[in-house]
Order: C-alpha cells, then structure tokens, then sequence
C-alpha cells in the first residue's frame, strides 16, 4: 500500500474504534438476528466484528460528513449500519428485497436507537423510480458482479455523486470486462482503494457520478445478466 491508503486505513480503524461499544451492540444484534433470518454467514459477534464490522468501515474515509446514502442489498445492514452508526450525519437508506430480512433488520435498528437509518424492502429498481438521482452514495457489498451492480447503483446518484463497490481478487477481471465504457451509465473512470484485512487483500472500487445516467437504465432485471449493457 501507499502511504496515504496506508494512513486512510488507519483512520478508517481508529473511527470503528472511537465507536467500538455502539458497533459490538450491532454485532451482538446481529448475530441474535441470524438465528431468525440468516442476515448473513458467521454467527458468533467476534467474527461479525473481524470480518464484517472492519470490512465496512474501511470506506469510511471516501464517504461525506453529510448526505443521503443508499446501501444496496444490505441483508443484515452491512456496510450501511457501520456507516450511519460512525457517520451520524448520513441519512443511510437500508435497501432490501427479502422480507424477512427487512423485518429483522428493522427490529435491529429500532433496538440500537438508529435514528439516522431506514429500511426500504423493494428491489433497487422500484427505488430508482421513486428516488432516481437523489442519493449522494450508492454502495454495495458482496452482491453481484461490477458490470450489472453499476446499473443498479448510477440510476441512484445524483450527478458529482459516487458509486462503492466491496471487491475481492477478481475485481479486475470484473471491470476488464466492461473495459472503457462506464460512460455510458454517467460514470467516471473506477478508481480502485486496496486496504488488507485479517491478511487477506480487498478492494473497494469507486467511480464518480460525472452526468445522468440515461433514462433506460436500470432495465428488467432478467436483462441484467442475459444483455450485459456494455456489450
């Protein structure tokens, strides 16, 4: 790593840290609320915490103090939990297809006292038309592929806004893929942010919201996968 991803990592753990007591609640949370759900893998509050709570803030030091966020396919809150908890500022909208994840995510925030979250259980779609470029954050963690996720997210973002992908090791072959053309959904060029953890290498993959994203996008979502729009 550089000395300034180096330096972000470091505050990225130093704010997890300052909000330690608030974050293992969550944890504690959502591990009860596995065993009703399955909101996500690990159970147990110390794994959630290493694998998950520390995955999350990693972003951190790219988001703004202030600002509408939108957390796409959040399941059990992750990464927009971690964020509206260290961020109080945000205004983090907890976006969810499923149910019975809404449901248990909903008790979740309520119980922690999160005023600043909301649950919205619709597909990113139906969101796109009640809410098309309102939000200064679209992000995403552990959902799909970087071609068909940026679909989702760039009907979401205001222009000058951005768009966060969590990524492992195939995240360059993902954008080679789609190769120069993210321009064709409003987006800049991706700027990639590595940072370890728990000695494993990941990414988060940033573009930037240059113009609007056409009005076709996003499309059904069988055409997601079946008609990449980049080719």
């Amino acid at each position: 790593m550089t000395t300034e991803e180096a330096l972000s990592w470091q505050a990225a753990m130093e704010e997890a840290e300052a909000n330690r007591n608030r974050l293992w609640s969550y944890c504690e949370e959502l591990a009860r609320g596995n065993e009703r759900a399955r909101l996500t893998g690990p159970g147990d509050p110390e794994t959630l915490w290493k694998e998950h709570v520390l995955d999350c803030a990693a972003a951190l030091p790219l988001l703004p103090r202030g600002g509408r966020i939108v957390d796409v396919g959040t399941g059990g809150g992750l990464p927009g939990v971690v964020w509206a908890i260290c961020r109080p500022g945000l205004s983090v909208t907890l976006l969810d297809s499923v149910s019975r994840k809404c449901i248990a995510l909903g008790s979740i925030i309520g119980e922690l006292g999160i005023g600043n979250a909301t649950v919205a259980c619709m597909r990113s779609e139906e969101l796109a038309r009640s809410n098309r470029e309102r939000f200064d954050v679209a992000a995403a963690r552990a959902v799909t592929a970087a071609g068909p996720l940026v679909e989702l997210l760039s009907p979401l973002v205001s222009v000058g806004g951005m768009l966060l992908a969590f990524k492992g090791p195939r995240v360059h072959e993902e954008l080679d893929e789609v190769g120069p053309k993210w321009s064709r959904l409003g987006l800049g060029e991706p700027f990639l942010h590595p940072y370890p953890l728990d000695g494993k290498s990941r990414v988060i993959v940033r573009w930037v919201k240059a113009k609007s994203c056409p009005g076709t996008f996003p499309r059904n979502p069988a055409m997601l996968e079946r008609k990449p729009w980049w080719r």
